[in-house]
Protein backbone atom coordinates (compact mmCIF):
# COMPACT_ATOMS: atom_id res chain seq x y z
CA UNK A 1 0.00 0.00 0.00
CA UNK A 2 2.92 2.46 0.65
CA UNK A 3 4.68 1.49 -2.74
CA UNK A 4 1.16 2.07 -4.53
CA UNK A 5 0.63 5.83 -2.33
CA UNK A 6 4.06 6.73 -3.27
CA UNK A 7 3.77 5.68 -6.80
CA UNK A 8 0.64 8.26 -7.26
CA UNK A 9 2.89 10.72 -5.68
CA UNK A 10 5.45 10.47 -7.61
CA UNK A 11 2.99 10.59 -10.71
CA UNK A 12 4.07 7.33 -11.75
CA UNK A 13 0.83 5.26 -11.58
CA UNK A 14 -3.10 6.91 -11.63
CA UNK A 15 -5.61 7.46 -8.85
CA UNK A 16 -8.54 5.67 -10.08
CA UNK A 17 -11.32 4.55 -8.31
CA UNK A 18 -10.79 1.04 -8.39
CA UNK A 19 -7.45 1.85 -6.65
CA UNK A 20 -9.32 3.66 -3.85
CA UNK A 21 -11.43 0.23 -3.45
CA UNK A 22 -8.02 -1.60 -3.44
CA UNK A 23 -6.53 0.18 -0.70
CA UNK A 24 -10.07 0.43 1.62
CA UNK A 25 -9.42 -3.70 1.07
CA UNK A 26 -5.99 -3.22 2.03
CA UNK A 27 -6.59 -1.68 4.98
CA UNK A 28 -9.29 -3.70 6.19
CA UNK A 29 -6.91 -6.44 5.57
CA UNK A 30 -4.19 -4.50 7.71
CA UNK A 31 -6.59 -4.33 10.49
CA UNK A 32 -7.09 -8.27 10.43
CA UNK A 33 -3.96 -9.03 10.83
CA UNK A 34 -3.52 -6.63 14.02
CA UNK A 35 -6.51 -8.57 15.34
CA UNK A 36 -5.02 -11.73 14.96
CA UNK A 37 -1.84 -11.05 16.38
CA UNK A 38 -3.50 -9.24 19.62
CA UNK A 39 -5.57 -12.01 19.79
CA UNK A 40 -2.43 -14.85 18.97
CA UNK A 41 -4.56 -16.32 16.22
CA UNK A 42 -3.85 -17.37 12.51
CA UNK A 43 -2.80 -14.81 10.52
CA UNK A 44 -5.57 -14.07 7.86
CA UNK A 45 -5.17 -14.79 4.05
CA UNK A 46 -3.83 -11.26 2.81
CA UNK A 47 -2.99 -12.79 -0.95
CA UNK A 48 -6.15 -11.38 -2.69
CA UNK A 49 -4.67 -7.29 -1.15
CA UNK A 50 -1.38 -8.10 -2.62
CA UNK A 51 -2.66 -9.25 -5.93
CA UNK A 52 -4.56 -6.64 -6.62
CA UNK A 53 -1.98 -4.10 -5.26
CA UNK A 54 0.38 -5.51 -7.33
CA UNK A 55 -1.81 -5.40 -10.42
CA UNK A 56 -2.01 -1.01 -9.64
CA UNK A 57 1.64 -1.33 -9.64
CA UNK A 58 2.14 -3.19 -13.18
CA UNK A 59 0.05 -0.54 -14.70
CA UNK A 60 2.20 1.63 -17.76
CA UNK A 61 4.60 4.74 -16.33
CA UNK A 62 3.04 7.87 -18.09
CA UNK A 63 5.75 9.84 -19.56
CA UNK A 64 5.96 13.44 -18.55
CA UNK A 65 7.77 16.38 -19.71
CA UNK A 66 7.80 18.61 -17.02
CA UNK A 67 9.49 22.18 -16.10
CA UNK A 68 12.74 22.66 -14.23
CA UNK A 69 13.81 19.51 -14.53
CA UNK A 70 11.72 18.55 -11.57
CA UNK A 71 8.29 16.31 -12.09
CA UNK A 72 4.74 17.67 -11.20
CA UNK A 73 4.28 14.69 -8.69
CA UNK A 74 7.77 15.13 -6.69
CA UNK A 75 7.71 16.43 -2.99
CA UNK A 76 10.24 18.13 -0.87
CA UNK A 77 11.21 15.82 1.88
CA UNK A 78 11.73 17.55 5.20
CA UNK A 79 14.94 16.54 6.21
CA UNK A 80 16.15 18.48 2.42
CA UNK A 81 18.27 21.37 2.73
CA UNK A 82 19.43 21.65 -1.22
CA UNK A 83 17.87 20.71 -4.49
CA UNK A 84 20.34 19.80 -7.27
CA UNK A 85 19.59 18.99 -10.83
CA UNK A 86 22.09 17.47 -13.73
CA UNK A 87 21.23 17.45 -17.40
CA UNK A 88 23.94 14.92 -19.07
CA UNK A 89 25.83 16.13 -22.48
CA UNK A 90 28.35 15.28 -24.71
CA UNK A 91 30.90 17.68 -23.89
CA UNK A 92 30.11 17.13 -20.12
CA UNK A 93 30.71 13.63 -20.73
CA UNK A 94 33.83 13.97 -22.54
CA UNK A 95 35.73 15.95 -19.28
CA UNK A 96 34.57 12.77 -17.19
CA UNK A 97 31.32 14.21 -15.79
CA UNK A 98 28.79 11.95 -16.23
CA UNK A 99 26.09 10.81 -13.42
CA UNK A 100 28.02 8.61 -11.20
CA UNK A 101 30.52 11.56 -10.80
CA UNK A 102 27.70 13.69 -9.86
CA UNK A 103 26.37 11.19 -7.31
CA UNK A 104 29.77 10.56 -5.90
CA UNK A 105 30.38 14.84 -5.69
CA UNK A 106 27.14 14.97 -3.66
CA UNK A 107 27.83 12.37 -1.62
CA UNK A 108 31.24 13.50 -0.32
CA UNK A 109 29.20 17.15 0.64
CA UNK A 110 26.15 15.37 2.56
CA UNK A 111 23.30 12.61 2.30
CA UNK A 112 21.87 11.91 -1.00
CA UNK A 113 17.65 11.66 0.26
CA UNK A 114 16.46 11.20 -3.38
CA UNK A 115 17.71 10.72 -6.92
CA UNK A 116 15.06 11.31 -9.56
CA UNK A 117 15.51 10.56 -13.30
CA UNK A 118 13.58 12.52 -15.75
CA UNK A 119 12.70 12.97 -19.29
CA UNK A 120 13.32 16.46 -20.71
CA UNK A 121 12.25 18.20 -24.02
CA UNK A 122 16.66 17.66 -24.06
CA UNK A 123 17.08 14.29 -22.91
CA UNK A 124 16.60 13.42 -19.43
CA UNK A 125 17.60 14.73 -16.47
CA UNK A 126 18.85 13.52 -12.46
CA UNK A 127 17.15 15.28 -9.80
CA UNK A 128 18.81 15.43 -6.30
CA UNK A 129 17.24 16.23 -2.79
CA UNK A 130 20.42 16.64 -0.88
CA UNK A 131 20.69 17.00 2.91
CA UNK A 132 23.86 18.78 3.96
CA UNK A 133 26.24 22.31 3.98
CA UNK A 134 27.54 23.64 0.54
CA UNK A 135 29.55 27.36 0.53
CA UNK A 136 29.02 29.93 -2.24
CA UNK A 137 32.10 28.85 -3.92
CA UNK A 138 31.20 24.82 -4.36
CA UNK A 139 28.18 26.01 -5.54
CA UNK A 140 29.46 28.23 -7.92
CA UNK A 141 32.00 25.67 -9.22
CA UNK A 142 29.93 23.00 -9.62
CA UNK A 143 27.26 25.41 -12.06
CA UNK A 144 30.36 25.39 -14.07
CA UNK A 145 30.45 21.60 -14.47
CA UNK A 146 26.44 21.49 -15.18
CA UNK A 147 25.36 20.97 -11.00
CA UNK A 148 22.71 23.51 -10.43
CA UNK A 149 22.25 23.84 -7.00
CA UNK A 150 19.58 25.48 -5.02
CA UNK A 151 19.04 25.95 -0.87
CA UNK A 152 15.32 24.88 -0.05
CA UNK A 153 14.34 28.24 1.57
CA UNK A 154 13.50 27.73 5.28
CA UNK A 155 16.45 24.84 5.47
CA UNK A 156 19.83 24.71 6.30
CA UNK A 157 19.53 27.16 9.27
CA UNK A 158 21.86 26.03 11.68
CA UNK A 159 25.62 24.63 10.51
CA UNK A 160 25.82 20.84 10.21
CA UNK A 161 29.26 19.49 11.61
CA UNK A 162 31.55 18.38 14.28
CA UNK A 163 30.79 21.68 15.80
CA UNK A 164 26.99 21.30 15.74
CA UNK A 165 27.40 17.47 17.40
CA UNK A 166 24.81 16.48 14.62
CA UNK A 167 25.60 14.63 11.36
CA UNK A 168 23.83 15.11 8.44
CA UNK A 169 21.57 12.33 8.24
CA UNK A 170 20.09 13.42 12.02
CA UNK A 171 17.81 15.84 10.46
CA UNK A 172 15.88 12.73 9.04
CA UNK A 173 14.96 11.86 12.30
CA UNK A 174 11.01 12.17 12.88
CA UNK A 175 10.42 15.47 16.05
CA UNK A 176 9.99 13.99 19.87
CA UNK A 177 6.14 13.32 19.93
CA UNK A 178 4.34 14.81 23.04
CA UNK A 179 1.59 12.09 23.12
CA UNK A 180 1.58 9.09 25.85
CA UNK A 181 -0.31 6.40 25.21
CA UNK A 182 -2.95 5.03 28.29
CA UNK A 183 -4.44 2.14 28.81
CA UNK A 184 -8.20 3.19 29.57
CA UNK A 185 -8.20 0.92 32.85
CA UNK A 186 -5.66 2.99 34.43
CA UNK A 187 -7.78 5.62 33.41
CA UNK A 188 -11.01 3.80 35.01
CA UNK A 189 -8.95 3.15 38.01
CA UNK A 190 -7.64 6.81 38.23
CA UNK A 191 -11.24 8.08 38.09
CA UNK A 192 -12.34 5.74 40.98
CA UNK A 193 -10.04 7.44 43.31
CA UNK A 194 -11.09 10.41 42.68
CA UNK A 195 -14.72 9.21 43.25
CA UNK A 196 -13.15 8.21 46.27
CA UNK A 197 -12.12 11.40 46.75
CA UNK A 198 -15.65 13.29 46.30
CA UNK A 199 -17.20 11.43 49.01
CA UNK A 200 -14.36 11.94 51.58
CA UNK A 201 -15.17 15.38 50.79
CA UNK A 202 -18.74 15.12 51.06
CA UNK A 203 -18.50 12.98 54.48
CA UNK A 204 -16.28 15.54 55.82
CA UNK A 205 -18.38 18.79 54.74
CA UNK A 206 -20.98 17.11 56.80
CA UNK A 207 -18.83 15.91 59.52
CA UNK A 208 -18.07 19.89 60.01
CA UNK A 209 -21.11 20.88 59.71
CA UNK A 210 -22.64 18.60 62.79
CA UNK A 211 -19.53 20.92 65.11
CA UNK A 212 -19.97 24.11 63.70
CA UNK A 213 -21.70 25.18 66.61
CA UNK A 214 -18.90 23.74 69.07
CA UNK A 215 -16.53 26.07 67.26
CA UNK A 216 -15.47 29.81 67.62
CA UNK A 217 -16.86 31.80 65.11
CA UNK A 218 -13.03 33.22 64.05
CA UNK A 219 -11.85 29.25 63.80
CA UNK A 220 -14.72 27.83 62.07
CA UNK A 221 -14.54 30.96 59.21
CA UNK A 222 -10.94 29.45 58.16
CA UNK A 223 -12.26 25.79 58.15
CA UNK A 224 -14.74 26.89 55.67
CA UNK A 225 -11.81 29.18 53.24
CA UNK A 226 -10.14 25.78 53.77
CA UNK A 227 -12.89 23.35 52.73
CA UNK A 228 -13.78 25.79 50.01
CA UNK A 229 -10.34 25.35 48.46
CA UNK A 230 -10.35 21.58 49.08
CA UNK A 231 -13.39 21.64 46.93
CA UNK A 232 -12.20 23.88 44.55
CA UNK A 233 -9.08 21.26 43.95
CA UNK A 234 -11.04 18.32 44.04
CA UNK A 235 -13.43 19.57 41.37
CA UNK A 236 -10.63 20.74 39.29
CA UNK A 237 -8.63 17.08 39.54
CA UNK A 238 -12.07 15.53 38.28
CA UNK A 239 -12.38 17.84 35.26
CA UNK A 240 -8.29 17.38 34.93
CA UNK A 241 -8.85 13.30 34.38
CA UNK A 242 -12.11 14.05 32.62
CA UNK A 243 -10.71 16.20 29.77
CA UNK A 244 -7.94 13.33 28.96
CA UNK A 245 -10.49 10.46 28.66
CA UNK A 246 -12.21 12.99 26.07
CA UNK A 247 -11.24 11.66 22.62
CA UNK A 248 -12.88 13.27 19.42
CA UNK A 249 -16.20 11.72 18.14
CA UNK A 250 -14.62 11.72 14.77
CA UNK A 251 -13.46 8.22 15.76
CA UNK A 252 -17.08 7.44 15.33
CA UNK A 253 -18.31 9.70 12.32
CA UNK A 254 -15.06 8.84 10.16
CA UNK A 255 -15.76 5.61 9.61
CA UNK A 256 -19.04 5.85 8.51
CA UNK A 257 -18.66 7.28 4.65
CA UNK A 258 -17.14 3.93 4.16
CA UNK A 259 -19.45 1.91 5.66
CA UNK A 260 -22.15 3.99 3.52
CA UNK A 261 -19.95 3.41 0.37
CA UNK A 262 -20.37 -0.58 0.59
CA UNK A 263 -23.89 -0.27 1.73
CA UNK A 264 -24.83 2.21 -1.47
CA UNK A 265 -23.32 -0.22 -3.72
CA UNK A 266 -25.24 -3.34 -2.34
CA UNK A 267 -28.10 -1.44 -2.86
CA UNK A 268 -27.80 0.49 -6.31
CA UNK A 269 -28.36 3.92 -4.76
CA UNK A 270 -26.45 6.62 -5.00
CA UNK A 271 -25.42 8.39 -1.34
CA UNK A 272 -23.16 11.17 -0.19
CA UNK A 273 -22.01 11.81 3.68
CA UNK A 274 -21.57 15.51 4.83
CA UNK A 275 -19.39 15.18 8.01
CA UNK A 276 -19.68 18.11 10.96
CA UNK A 277 -18.36 18.41 14.16
CA UNK A 278 -16.03 15.88 13.99
CA UNK A 279 -13.45 17.00 16.72
CA UNK A 280 -16.21 17.83 19.75
CA UNK A 281 -15.13 15.62 22.26
CA UNK A 282 -16.84 12.80 24.40
CA UNK A 283 -15.47 10.02 26.87
CA UNK A 284 -13.61 7.44 25.15
CA UNK A 285 -16.20 4.85 27.61
CA UNK A 286 -19.27 5.99 25.34
CA UNK A 287 -17.42 6.87 22.37
CA UNK A 288 -16.86 2.85 22.09
CA UNK A 289 -20.65 2.21 22.96
CA UNK A 290 -22.15 4.49 20.23
CA UNK A 291 -20.00 3.35 17.17
CA UNK A 292 -22.71 0.74 16.98
CA UNK A 293 -25.99 2.51 17.33
CA UNK A 294 -24.66 4.96 14.82
CA UNK A 295 -24.20 2.83 12.66
CA UNK A 296 -27.49 1.11 12.71
CA UNK A 297 -28.99 4.80 11.94
CA UNK A 298 -26.61 5.52 9.13
CA UNK A 299 -27.77 2.04 7.78
CA UNK A 300 -31.46 2.43 8.20
CA UNK A 301 -30.76 5.80 6.39
CA UNK A 302 -29.95 4.32 3.42
CA UNK A 303 -32.34 1.18 3.25
CA UNK A 304 -34.99 2.95 4.19
CA UNK A 305 -34.46 6.48 3.68
CA UNK A 306 -32.61 7.28 0.63
CA UNK A 307 -34.81 6.83 -2.32
CA UNK A 308 -33.16 4.87 -5.80
CA UNK A 309 -32.13 7.77 -8.22
CA UNK A 310 -34.76 7.60 -10.92
CA UNK A 311 -37.15 7.75 -7.95
CA UNK A 312 -35.63 10.89 -6.55
CA UNK A 313 -34.96 12.77 -9.65
CA UNK A 314 -39.07 12.28 -10.46
CA UNK A 315 -39.53 13.61 -7.09
CA UNK A 316 -36.94 17.13 -8.07
CA UNK A 317 -34.50 15.85 -5.56
CA UNK A 318 -30.89 15.61 -6.89
CA UNK A 319 -30.05 11.94 -7.64
CA UNK A 320 -27.41 11.58 -4.97
CA UNK A 321 -29.32 11.38 -1.69
CA UNK A 322 -27.11 12.92 1.34
CA UNK A 323 -26.60 11.44 4.85
CA UNK A 324 -25.44 14.37 7.10
CA UNK A 325 -23.71 13.39 10.62
CA UNK A 326 -23.10 16.13 13.15
CA UNK A 327 -21.91 15.93 16.47
CA UNK A 328 -21.73 19.55 19.03
CA UNK A 329 -21.40 19.91 22.22
CA UNK A 330 -23.68 22.39 24.78
CA UNK A 331 -22.72 22.43 28.33
CA UNK A 332 -22.10 18.67 29.90
CA UNK A 333 -24.02 17.05 26.88
CA UNK A 334 -23.35 15.77 23.10
CA UNK A 335 -25.52 15.71 20.59
CA UNK A 336 -25.05 13.56 17.93
CA UNK A 337 -27.46 13.56 14.87
CA UNK A 338 -27.59 10.86 11.96
CA UNK A 339 -30.39 12.77 9.11
CA UNK A 340 -31.14 12.07 5.61
CA UNK A 341 -32.87 13.66 2.81
CA UNK A 342 -34.90 10.74 1.83
CA UNK A 343 -38.58 9.77 2.03
CA UNK A 344 -39.17 9.96 5.42
CA UNK A 345 -40.97 7.50 7.68
CA UNK A 346 -44.30 6.08 6.20
CA UNK A 347 -46.78 7.70 8.92
CA UNK A 348 -49.62 5.06 8.44
CA UNK A 349 -47.13 2.23 7.42
CA UNK A 350 -45.86 2.04 10.50
CA UNK A 351 -49.12 2.33 12.20
CA UNK A 352 -50.39 -0.42 9.94
CA UNK A 353 -48.04 -2.35 10.96
CA UNK A 354 -47.98 -1.56 14.36
CA UNK A 355 -51.74 -3.09 15.15
CA UNK A 356 -50.91 -6.21 12.97
CA UNK A 357 -48.30 -6.83 15.70
CA UNK A 358 -50.74 -5.96 18.36
CA UNK A 359 -48.17 -2.84 19.84
CA UNK A 360 -49.87 0.30 21.51
CA UNK A 361 -50.82 2.16 18.62
CA UNK A 362 -50.55 6.05 19.53
CA UNK A 363 -53.89 7.72 19.10
CA UNK A 364 -51.31 11.48 17.82
CA UNK A 365 -48.76 9.71 15.70
CA UNK A 366 -46.44 12.93 16.58
CA UNK A 367 -42.71 11.91 16.00
CA UNK A 368 -42.29 10.78 19.71
CA UNK A 369 -44.91 8.16 19.34
CA UNK A 370 -43.63 7.08 16.65
CA UNK A 371 -39.90 6.86 17.89
CA UNK A 372 -41.63 4.83 20.79
CA UNK A 373 -43.55 2.12 18.11
CA UNK A 374 -40.55 1.52 16.09
CA UNK A 375 -38.07 1.08 19.00
CA UNK A 376 -40.74 -1.85 20.25
CA UNK A 377 -38.86 -5.00 20.23
CA UNK A 378 -39.38 -6.97 16.99
CA UNK A 379 -41.14 -3.72 14.82
CA UNK A 380 -40.04 -3.74 11.35
CA UNK A 381 -41.98 -2.55 7.73
CA UNK A 382 -40.64 -5.19 5.80
CA UNK A 383 -41.80 -8.75 5.72
CA UNK A 384 -38.81 -10.34 4.71
CA UNK A 385 -34.50 -9.15 6.49
CA UNK A 386 -32.35 -7.90 4.07
CA UNK A 387 -28.45 -7.84 5.21
CA UNK A 388 -28.37 -4.55 6.31
CA UNK A 389 -31.52 -3.11 8.02
CA UNK A 390 -32.36 -6.62 9.05
CA UNK A 391 -35.53 -7.50 11.41
CA UNK A 392 -35.90 -4.00 13.66
CA UNK A 393 -34.11 -5.40 15.83
CA UNK A 394 -31.49 -3.22 15.38
CA UNK A 395 -33.70 0.27 16.42
CA UNK A 396 -34.11 -1.51 19.84
CA UNK A 397 -30.91 -1.72 20.26
CA UNK A 398 -30.23 1.60 19.22
CA UNK A 399 -32.62 3.18 22.43
CA UNK A 400 -31.57 0.23 24.70
CA UNK A 401 -28.03 1.12 24.26
CA UNK A 402 -28.50 5.28 24.33
CA UNK A 403 -30.83 4.98 27.53
CA UNK A 404 -27.87 2.46 29.23
CA UNK A 405 -25.62 5.38 28.76
CA UNK A 406 -27.68 8.26 30.54
CA UNK A 407 -28.79 9.30 27.27
CA UNK A 408 -31.85 10.28 25.15
CA UNK A 409 -33.08 9.99 21.64
CA UNK A 410 -35.37 12.30 19.66
CA UNK A 411 -36.30 12.06 16.38
CA UNK A 412 -38.04 14.54 13.68
CA UNK A 413 -39.53 12.87 9.93
CA UNK A 414 -41.25 14.87 7.06
CA UNK A 415 -42.60 12.94 4.50
CA UNK A 416 -40.77 13.43 1.64
CA UNK A 417 -38.03 15.55 3.24
CA UNK A 418 -36.35 12.99 5.49
CA UNK A 419 -35.73 12.00 8.81
CA UNK A 420 -33.65 13.02 11.34
CA UNK A 421 -32.46 11.54 14.92
CA UNK A 422 -31.02 13.21 17.51
CA UNK A 423 -28.87 11.23 20.16
CA UNK A 424 -27.70 13.50 23.80
CA UNK A 425 -25.50 12.32 25.79
CA UNK A 426 -23.39 13.06 28.34
CA UNK A 427 -19.79 13.95 28.41
CA UNK A 428 -19.35 11.18 31.11
CA UNK A 429 -21.05 8.84 33.75
CA UNK A 430 -18.48 8.36 36.46
CA UNK A 431 -19.14 11.64 38.60
CA UNK A 432 -22.46 13.49 37.18
CA UNK A 433 -24.55 16.47 38.69
CA UNK A 434 -27.70 15.13 40.35
CA UNK A 435 -30.69 16.33 42.25
CA UNK A 436 -31.45 14.73 45.87
CA UNK A 437 -35.06 13.85 46.57
CA UNK A 438 -37.56 12.19 49.45
CA UNK A 439 -40.21 9.79 48.81
CA UNK A 440 -41.67 8.47 52.40
CA UNK A 441 -38.36 7.16 54.39
CA UNK A 442 -36.49 6.60 51.09
CA UNK A 443 -33.66 8.92 49.01
CA UNK A 444 -33.29 9.06 45.65
CA UNK A 445 -30.80 10.57 43.24
CA UNK A 446 -32.16 12.15 39.63
CA UNK A 447 -29.68 12.61 37.18
CA UNK A 448 -29.49 16.80 36.56
CA UNK A 449 -29.38 16.24 32.81
CA UNK A 450 -32.30 14.74 32.30
CA UNK A 451 -34.54 17.43 34.35
CA UNK A 452 -35.53 20.06 32.46
CA UNK A 453 -37.77 22.05 35.15
CA UNK A 454 -38.60 21.12 38.88
CA UNK A 455 -42.15 22.61 40.08
CA UNK A 456 -43.88 22.56 43.27
CA UNK A 457 -47.40 21.64 43.47
CA UNK A 458 -50.21 20.79 45.85
CA UNK A 459 -52.24 17.15 46.09
CA UNK A 460 -55.39 18.29 44.91
CA UNK A 461 -53.61 19.71 41.19
CA UNK A 462 -52.61 16.15 40.64
CA UNK A 463 -56.40 14.72 38.21
CA UNK A 464 -57.36 11.13 37.93
CA UNK A 465 -58.35 10.60 34.14
CA UNK A 466 -58.54 6.93 32.61
CA UNK A 467 -56.58 5.79 34.96
CA UNK A 468 -53.98 8.38 34.44
CA UNK A 469 -52.86 11.13 36.85
CA UNK A 470 -51.86 14.66 35.12
CA UNK A 471 -51.73 18.11 36.17
CA UNK A 472 -52.29 21.70 34.62
CA UNK A 473 -48.58 22.80 33.13
CA UNK A 474 -47.58 25.50 30.87
CA UNK A 475 -51.80 25.37 29.64
CA UNK A 476 -51.55 21.77 28.29
CA UNK A 477 -52.06 18.49 30.50
CA UNK A 478 -48.69 16.50 31.91
CA UNK A 479 -48.94 12.87 32.74
CA UNK A 480 -48.12 12.59 36.06
CA UNK A 481 -45.90 9.22 37.65
CA UNK A 482 -45.55 9.07 41.01
CA UNK A 483 -42.40 7.11 42.08
CA UNK A 484 -43.56 5.81 44.99
CA UNK A 485 -46.06 3.61 42.83
CA UNK A 486 -43.28 2.30 40.42
CA UNK A 487 -40.97 1.57 43.60
CA UNK A 488 -43.47 0.45 45.67
CA UNK A 489 -43.45 2.83 48.51
CA UNK A 490 -46.74 2.80 50.86
CA UNK A 491 -46.52 6.15 52.94
CA UNK A 492 -48.54 8.37 52.48
CA UNK A 493 -47.49 11.79 50.55
CA UNK A 494 -47.33 15.01 51.90
CA UNK A 495 -49.69 17.68 50.77
CA UNK A 496 -47.18 19.68 49.13
CA UNK A 497 -45.01 17.65 46.52
CA UNK A 498 -42.57 18.27 43.79
CA UNK A 499 -42.42 16.99 40.61
CA UNK A 500 -39.32 16.75 37.98
CA UNK A 501 -40.31 17.53 34.37
CA UNK A 502 -38.50 14.85 32.11
CA UNK A 503 -38.57 14.21 28.30
CA UNK A 504 -39.82 16.25 25.41
CA UNK A 505 -42.71 16.71 23.45
CA UNK A 506 -45.82 14.53 24.44
CA UNK A 507 -43.27 11.78 25.60
CA UNK A 508 -42.72 14.83 28.67
CA UNK A 509 -44.38 13.99 31.92
CA UNK A 510 -43.52 14.52 35.46
CA UNK A 511 -41.83 12.51 38.27
CA UNK A 512 -43.42 12.97 41.54
CA UNK A 513 -41.24 13.04 45.05
CA UNK A 514 -42.30 13.96 47.94
CA UNK A 515 -39.68 16.43 48.19
CA UNK A 516 -36.32 18.27 46.56
CA UNK A 517 -33.80 18.14 49.14
CA UNK A 518 -31.06 20.07 47.15
CA UNK A 519 -28.20 19.14 44.70
CA UNK A 520 -25.37 17.14 45.01
CA UNK A 521 -21.98 16.12 42.58
CA UNK A 522 -22.10 12.08 42.85
CA UNK A 523 -20.16 9.30 42.16
CA UNK A 524 -22.16 6.82 39.87
CA UNK A 525 -21.50 3.43 41.09
CA UNK A 526 -23.75 1.24 38.37
CA UNK A 527 -24.93 -2.32 39.22
CA UNK A 528 -23.99 -5.12 36.63
CA UNK A 529 -24.95 -7.66 38.83
CA UNK A 530 -27.96 -9.12 36.90
CA UNK A 531 -29.20 -10.44 40.54
CA UNK A 532 -29.57 -6.93 41.68
CA UNK A 533 -30.54 -4.94 38.60
CA UNK A 534 -33.66 -3.30 38.71
CA UNK A 535 -34.92 -1.48 35.73
CA UNK A 536 -35.66 2.12 36.38
CA UNK A 537 -32.47 1.84 38.82
CA UNK A 538 -29.65 3.08 37.38
CA UNK A 539 -27.03 2.55 39.93
CA UNK A 540 -26.13 3.54 43.72
CA UNK A 541 -23.86 6.52 45.05
CA UNK A 542 -23.03 7.74 48.35
CA UNK A 543 -23.75 11.16 49.94
CA UNK A 544 -21.47 11.20 52.38
CA UNK A 545 -23.35 9.28 55.20
CA UNK A 546 -22.15 6.15 54.30
CA UNK A 547 -26.04 5.09 53.00
CA UNK A 548 -26.28 3.77 49.49
CA UNK A 549 -28.55 6.35 48.02
CA UNK A 550 -30.35 4.37 44.62
CA UNK A 551 -30.01 6.64 41.32
CA UNK A 552 -33.39 6.91 39.34
CA UNK A 553 -33.04 5.91 35.79
CA UNK A 554 -34.98 8.41 34.17
CA UNK A 555 -35.62 6.84 30.74
CA UNK A 556 -36.48 3.64 32.25
CA UNK A 557 -39.08 4.79 34.81
CA UNK A 558 -40.67 6.75 31.65
CA UNK A 559 -41.03 2.81 29.72
CA UNK A 560 -42.47 1.32 33.19
CA UNK A 561 -45.04 4.54 33.54
CA UNK A 562 -48.41 3.60 32.27
CA UNK A 563 -48.70 4.84 28.34
CA UNK A 564 -50.35 7.60 26.77
CA UNK A 565 -54.22 6.83 25.73
CA UNK A 566 -54.14 4.67 22.35
CA UNK A 567 -56.39 4.18 19.41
Amino acid sequence: MEGYLRAIRDGDVPLTTHGIEVLIEGTAALERAITARRDSSDPPDSAGPLASLRGLLSQPTPVRIPGNGRRAGDSVDPAADWTCMFEPSAALSARGINVNAVRERLSSAGVILRATPSVTEHGVSFHFLLAGELDDATVAAWRDDGIVCTRIPGRALLPIGPESGESPGARALAPPSHYVRVDLARLDELMHMIGDLVMLRARLTDTLASLQRHAPSQGWRAIQEQMTAIERQVRALREGVMRVRLVPVGEILGRMPFAVRDMARDTGRRVTVELAGEDTQMDKFLVERMMDPVLQLVRNAVSHGIEPADERVAAGKPADGTIRLRASAAGNLVAIEVADDGRGIDVPRVLQRARQLALPVPADGDDAALLDVICSPGFSTREKSDHLSGRGFGMDVVCNRVHELGGSLRMVTTPGSGTRFIIELPLTLAIIEALIARVGGQTFAVPQLAVHEVIELSSAAIHRIEGSEVTEYRGAALRMIRLSDLLGITDAPPSRLHAFVLGDGSAAFGLVVDQVVGQREIVVRATADPLIRVEGIAGATDLGDGRAVLIVDASALARRAPLRKIA
